[in-house]
């Protein structure tokens, strides 16, 4: 379940259970929107508490550049323009 599905579901629990007036029988729709609340809740904490740190691994990568391998800093990066007249620009 994903951030938007946990939001949509806390959104549609609170308004089962704060807003709607209706009466069925054998079912009671303000006990179905908390129910809901609390599945909303309840996907939202696991969305960031197991899939959230798997999201924020980086892999580093060592930078090679005319045989010097930097590792504590990374090397000058330069870009170049070249527009439609064929001529360079910094």
């Amino acid at each position: 379940m994903g951030i938007g599905v946990s939001i949509f579901l806390i959104a549609l629990g609170l308004i089962l259970a704060l807003a709607v007036d209706y009466t069925v029988s054998g079912l009671d729709i303000m006990v179905v929107g908390w129910i809901l609340v609390a599945a909303g809740v309840l996907g939202l904490v696991l969305t960031f508490t197991l899939f959230a740190p798997r999201r924020r691994l980086v892999a580093r990568d060592d930078v090679a550049v005319d045989r010097t391998v930097y590792r504590d800093r990374a090397p000058v990066v330069e870009e170049r323009r070249v527009y439609d007249d064929g001529t360079p620009r910094y």
